[in-house]
């Protein structure tokens, strides 16, 4: 297909994406280790929000799991279906807010990957590439909506995993789904390299506090939320 590309995942495994979809990267693939590490498979139901080009839904469904795949860009919507299509994998994709695929029913593991760099613009972009990472203010223009939504997303017993940066509160995250009724807790960390978004908005992330002068690197975590 015109314009499309493969990119590396875990195991070897090489998805397609298309312009303007998001990639899998370091975030990706800690969310990806951090999924290996749950009992997930047949008889479970998962759901994937953010999913982009499918990459830790696929995982889950690799595993025989029951696995619904949420995204708001369309161009990642059809990227996850050519990717199951291609990897010979039951994926349900789904086009719209996670809330309203999810229309009442409530699942084993909940995956998410939402946007979460703060930006100088305080609206959620309704278009373009940059849906995947600019998320308001203070970057969690759509974590604070998944830990709202988690208790009535997860079955008792049900798992949330997940990851975004501690730029913007990891604690805060936490405390949220522990107000929700989640036992919740960090249970994976890694530094990257700041990206070319990061870098573009240096002096204003100095501003604001979310960086120090001369900061270079950021931290990835997985928040993994137990419903009981």
């Amino acid at each position: 297909m015109a314009g499309t590309t493969t990119r590396p995942v875990a195991r070897g495994r090489r998805l397609i994406s298309l312009p303007g979809v998001y990639r899998p990267q370091a975030d990706t693939l800690l969310l990806q280790t951090a999924l290996a590490g749950e009992d997930i498979g047949p008889g479970h139901h998962a759901l994937d929000i953010g999913t982009g080009t499918g990459a830790v839904a696929l995982r889950a469904a690799a595993t025989g799991a029951t696995v619904t795949a949420v995204d708001t860009s369309w161009p990642a919507v059809l990227a996850a279906r050519l990717n199951a299509v291609r990897l010979r994998l039951p994926l349900t994709v789904v086009h719209g807010d996670f809330d309203a695929a999810a229309a009442g029913r409530r699942y084993d593991l909940v995956t998410a990957n939402p946007p979460y760099v703060p930006s100088p613009d305080r609206e959620l972009p309704t278009r373009g590439a940059n849906r995947a990472w600019d998320a308001g203010a203070d970057g969690r223009g759509v974590i604070d909506p998944i830990c709202a939504s988690a208790p009535a997303l997860l079955r008792p017993g049900g798992v949330l995993l997940m990851v975004h940066s501690a730029m913007c509160d990891s604690d805060r995250t936490v405390d949220l789904l522990e107000r929700g009724g989640l036992d919740a807790r960090v249970v994976a960390r890694r530094d990257v390299p700041w990206g070319p978004v990061l870098r573009s908005r240096r002096a204003w992330l100095q501003e604001r506090g979310f960086a120090a002068p001369g900061e270079q690197w950021e931290e990835l975590v997985v928040i993994r939320g137990r419903y009981t």
